[in-house]
């Protein structure tokens, strides 16, 4: 077949790395320098209408969306006017993810498990619910944000400054929720809208600093698998993802793509944390090494109503990642930095997330510049393995966390 991939970050060239291992021609647009050593990467305009006619123009059997971004546009529902099958929700589904205080509703609506909140569009509202509130409070930007548009606010004071840079914004919704405490863990549904198949759970380390200090970032490491019981797991396909694809259904906005559950594994059973609409990044550089199975037919199968849950397969063993992110991120990433990158190793590979070609030099160009997976029998063996090519690349004032794993070590 002939895949369409559209980004540019690390999820992408996992995603790339999934479809070519499959032996499928890729393409991918804007792409990156890691991407195109293994795709052809082409130059376009980023808009839905012109990413619809390039992939019409290539003869593209499937297009697969990486960020949510394109999705909130609508990429799939113009690939779809042209009979293109496209791998993700429409613009309409995709709001369970770009809509915060849609999507708190959504729950409610349908006996979905997550915390107790309230969705606010007025600050002074916002400000007198945040003042009745007992510390830690949880304040979320109602709209996309690429995973930083979260504040634990461990004082009032912190809640209401969260809330009043917030409404800075025209528009802007704010959600204001209770504090849950438990193991945070992601699992991903590969779906067609009813059938579904669930890749195995893992856990992102979403701080900057050590020991889940520091700003919130889009994910600075991750271990896949994460240990889930069979319990847990009932309860996650029963009552989140389940009701969550038909309740979709009911509201005429059946979901096909990735459903990507955040969770929380809290002493009363999991609940939701957020919903995103794609394959989360940096999970996707952990998840989809592990995949043996065909991505690329996963996705048009999907993408036609047709998904076979029981083709989906993955390997056993374990991988991690370990984000390497540019000097200042989150709040100013310095680009430009020169990268020097070893030879492969064997058991781990290098994903480029933020990085570019300048003067004949791999350069920085965004806060998480690379993210090193390493894969094992164990736990230990990947992270050693990622550890262990992370400390060869040359990328001076890089940020990692070099705890990744440690809730369950």
């Amino acid at each position: 077949m002939k895949v369409l991939v559209i980004g540019s970050g690390g999820r992408e060239h996992a995603i790339v790395d999934a479809c070519v291992r499959a032996g499928h021609e890729v393409l991918c647009t804007p792409g990156n320098p890691g991407i195109a050593e293994q795709a052809r990467v082409l130059a376009s305009a980023q808009d839905a209408l012109a990413l619809a006619e390039l992939a019409a123009q290539e003869g593209a059997d499937v297009v697969i969306v990486g960020p949510e971004a394109y999705l909130a546009a609508g990429v799939v529902d113009e690939c779809e006017r042209r009979g293109i099958p496209a791998f993700g929700p429409s613009q309409a589904a995709s709001r369970l993810e770009g809509d915060k205080a849609w999507s708190k509703a959504f729950m409610v609506r349908h006996g979905i498990p997550t915390a107790q909140h309230q969705s606010f569009a007025d600050l002074g509202a916002a400000l007198t619910h945040a003042a009745t509130r007992t510390p830690p409070i949880v304040v979320k930007d109602a709209g996309l944000k690429a995973g930083k548009g979260v504040t634990i606010a461990h004082t009032v004071a912190e809640a209401e400054a969260a809330l009043r840079d917030i409404f800075t914004q025209a528009g802007a919704q704010a959600v204001i929720e209770d504090f849950m405490t438990g193991q945070e863990v992601s699992i991903l549904a590969l779906t067609d809208g009813e059938r579904y198949a669930l890749t195995p759970p893992s856990q992102d380390h979403k701080t900057i600093h050590e020991g889940d200090t520091g700003p919130m970032t889009g994910g600075m490491g991750v271990i896949c698998p994460f240990p889930v019981t069979p319990e847990q797991m009932e309860v996650i396909r029963r009552d989140i993802v389940e009701k969550t694809l038909a309740g979709m259904r009911a509201e005429g906005t059946p979901f096909r793509g990735v459903l990507y559950a955040g969770l929380m594994l809290t002493p009363q059973g999991p609940k939701v944390v957020e919903f995103n609409a794609r394959f989360g990044d940096p999970e996707a550089e952990a998840v989809l090494p592990l995949l043996e199975s065909d991505l690329a037919r996963h996705a048009l199968d999907a993408a036609q109503g047709q998904l076979d849950p029981e083709s989906v397969r993955f390997g056993g063993g374990a991988s991690a990642v370990v984000i390497l992110a540019a000097p200042g991120y989150p709040a100013e990433p310095q680009k430009g930095i020169p990268l020097t990158l070893p030879e492969p190793q064997e058991g781990a590979k290098v994903f480029h997330a933020g990085t570019a070609q300048k003067g004949g030099q791999l350069v920085s160009s965004g806060g998480r510049v690379l993210a090193v997976t390493g894969f094992g029998d164990t736990r230990e063996q990947a992270l050693t393995r990622a550890y262990a090519l992370a400390e060869r690349i040359g990328f001076e004032g890089a940020q990692l966390r070099r705890d990744i794993g440690f809730r369950i070590r």
